[in-house]
């Protein structure tokens, strides 16, 4: 199978290039793509280098599958010319999540909604996925009323600049090349994204759409406030939920402890909850501080956890794929 990975070289396409290789993923051929400065340059995949194409070569290859990581307008201008060559996109960016005719799939929960049709699949945004892997399961037994998330996300999910802003800061030096508008280190930035409408930023409305787009449900409410905090790998998320149905907490364990990809990490005595510094480098998502809400009744606080970069974004990418060629959608 040929698979192109569309931006190769950034933080997320490389992290695509090990999850590939990790899940034995049978590529035949691979085909690295980046900007044009970056053509030519060598990538390592499997033991094996390969040079870094332009997207016209890729789109002349005609691989059956496409991961694309390089922003929302790359993809718009060229996941469609992907597509019309026969090949199906997996677009990382935000560029086509809220489209009404394309797919935005989590594996665990709406993978068989993919049909051969579906050229063109969207990969949520990452404090999306890490969201209903936990919501869904309970969203299905209690019924959701209302949600309230506060994230606490890593500069990995703005890149490699903020990688580098927040390691000159931790390092005393004041760089050039900034990232964000204030210092990162020692610092807390409700500003993910940039501000849109009702002073919501961007991230803040991904966050309130996609998980009734994902799980079919627009029943319940959701808001959002997204807080970026000098941690390097993993977001974190504070969230409320209120249910129409009561519940139990041993109940609510077990059907977390029983959802694939959800790992229950909830011993306080013994100090053991979900941290981004366990995350790292892992593809599950981590769920503990499971406890009621003593304001209301039907609530429920819990803090979520995991790797941005993989289940976050590339390792969801790549589940997408494996359902397509298990399902024989390629």
């Amino acid at each position: 199978m040929k698979i192109a990975v569309v931006g190769a070289t950034g933080m997320v396409g490389q992290v695509m290039l090990k999850v590939l290789e990790e899940r034995n993923f049978p590529v035949t051929e691979l085909i690295p793509v980046a900007s044009e400065k970056s053509v030519g340059k060598k990538i390592s995949f499997k033991g094996k280098e390969y040079s870094i194409v332009s997207m016209q070569t890729a789109i002349d290859m005609k691989p059956e599958i496409a991961l694309f990581s390089a922003g929302g307008s790359t993809s718009l201008e060229f996941a469609p010319q992907f597509a019309e060559a026969g090949t199906t996109v997996i677009d990382n960016s935000s560029a086509w999540r809220m489209i009404a005719d394309k797919r935005l799939v989590v594996p665990e929960i709406n993978a068989d909604i993919l049909t051969k049709d579906d050229k063109i699949i969207a990969n949520p945004n990452c404090s999306t996925i890490q969201l209903v892997m936990v919501l869904h399961p309970l969203n299905k037994k209690y019924n959701l009323k209302r949600v309230v998330v506060s994230t606490y996300q890593s500069v990995t999910g703005t890149g490699k600049k903020a990688v580098d802003q927040l390691n000159a800061e931790i390092n005393g030096n004041q760089g050039t090349e900034m990232a964000y508008h204030y210092e990162i280190f020692k610092n807390a930035l409700p500003h993910c994204d940039v501000f849109a409408e009702d002073d919501y930023t961007k991230e803040e409305l991904k966050l309130m759409t996609e998980p009734k787009k994902i799980m079919g449900d627009d029943s319940f409410n959701l808001t959002a406030t997204a807080v970026r905090v000098p941690v390097q790998g993993g977001h974190s998320e504070s969230v409320n939920i209120e249910f129409e149905n009561d519940f139990d907490l041993n109940e609510i364990r077990k059907i977390l402890s029983e959802t694939p990809g959800v790992v229950v990490m909830d011993d306080v005595k013994n100090k053991i909850y979900p941290m981004p510094l366990y995350s790292e480098g892992k593809d599950e998502v981590f769920v503990g501080r499971i406890r009621r809400d003593s304001s209301q009744p039907n609530t429920l606080n819990l803090w979520i956890v995991a790797d941005n970069l993989r289940k976050g974004a590339a390792t969801n990418a790549v589940q997408i794929a494996e359902y397509l060629l298990e399902n024989k959608l390629v």
